[in-house]
């Protein structure tokens, strides 16, 4: 399911509108937030339960956004000492309470030795019982600061990357965020970004009115889906004048001319050599593991054989891009009679509007 527009994490249901699962719907639909991320699980145990009653006040909550057509996320924080319990604790929250989606949230404890080991039991585990559901990956801005962290053993059965890009001390948003697709889109595996921004006040730092309003320009310049906020109550509580220009932001949804890797993907729709070949420039370089072709003739000859003998009768879909100017990132799938794609991950080069150079990964199953 894709995301599109503005969201919002809610940590503590009973301090988010002092617990009145309507009153939150309501504000987020009077928002226009698109989705939200609640707070499901902490560690291998659940998370929003009421301390008194022992109630879960998670279903209420997505019931009501349900009936205001928000989609329902759920996060989780993990720690990876059991990733094996984090992860039943995780298909057992996904399956109760009818999800739209999943969060993993992983910081500081998975940098610590062996978490690799730990970040592909839990992965392996949670997409074993949901190989279809959408997963998304929530930690530090910048892979650079943290090359501990198992990034590619999480990426790599996740359909999101949700990098927290928290500009504190600072107020230059743009400038974060483009540093943080950047680093992202130089790591393997790439994963569509939707990027979460400030909108908390901490130790005397808080985000501003600007700040926010420019990170969703930026998002949307850089062609990312959607992005969210962290946290609702936090913003709520100290920073008005922030959540009204986030509530106010009107998140671009009108038509746009197709941008090249939406070309692309229809062009290969076509299953016609000559139209995808008319994406490239003359010289045009197209790079896979196996070899690498440069040319129109040699590509129309690949794409001939990719569309005969590779993936026969194939319906492709682009699952998300990120880029602008002369770069693009972008995932995509196949399916065909002779097997599917399910981890396409490809990048251009740009000159004049037209590919010069494709590198091109994907495998069929």
């Amino acid at each position: 399911m894709t995301i599109q527009g503005k969201g919002f994490y809610i940590w503590k249901i009973l301090e988010t509108e002092l617990g009145d699962t309507q009153l939150v719907a309501e504000i987020a639909a009077q928002s226009n937030y698109t989705h939200l991320m609640v707070k499901i699980a902490d560690g291998d145990h659940t998370y929003n339960v009421d301390p008194i009653s022992g109630a879960d006040l998670v279903p209420p909550l997505l019931d009501a956004l349900k009936s205001q057509d928000i989609q329902r996320w759920g996060w989780h924080f993990v720690y990876g000492y059991d990733p094996v319990a984090e992860a039943d604790i995780a298909i057992r929250r996904i399956n109760q309470l009818d999800l739209d989606g999943y969060v993993i949230d992983a910081e500081s404890d998975y940098k610590l030795p062996g978490r690799a080991t730990a970040a592909r039991t839990f992965m392996d585990r949670l997409r074993k019982a949901l190989p279809n559901f959408p997963i998304a990956l929530s930690s530090y801005r910048y892979p650079s600061y943290h090359p501990q962290l198992p990034w590619s053993e999480f990426l790599q059965k996740c359909d999101y990357n949700m990098p927290q890009v928290y500009w504190l001390q600072n107020h230059n948003p743009a400038e974060q965020l483009i540093r943080s697709v950047r680093e992202f889109e130089a790591l393997e595996p790439f994963r569509p970004i939707i990027p979460t921004g400030a909108a908390f006040k901490e130790s005397g730092w808080y985000s501003t009115p600007q700040d926010v309003v420019e990170f969703l320009e930026t998002a949307q310049s850089l062609n990312l889906s959607a992005a969210n906020f962290w946290e609702w109550s936090n913003c709520r509580l100290y920073l008005p004048e922030v959540w009204k220009a986030i509530k106010n932001y009107q998140w671009a949804t009108a038509p746009a001319p197709l941008d090249i890797s939406e070309q692309y993907i229809q062009a290969l729709n076509s299953h016609d050599p000559d139209k995808v070949a008319g994406l490239y420039t003359q010289t045009a370089v197209h790079v896979t593991a196996a070899r690498t072709v440069q040319g129109l003739p040699a590509l129309k000859t690949w794409f001939q054989s990719f569309f005969k003998e590779i993936l026969p009768a194939a319906t492709f879909g682009l699952t998300g891009f990120s880029g602008s100017g002369s770069t693009r990132h972008f995932t995509w799938t196949a399916v065909s009679s002779a097997g599917a794609v399910n981890n396409g991950s490809d990048t251009l080069g740009l000159v004049d509007g037209k590919i010069a150079y494709h590198y091109s990964f994907f495998t069929v199953s």
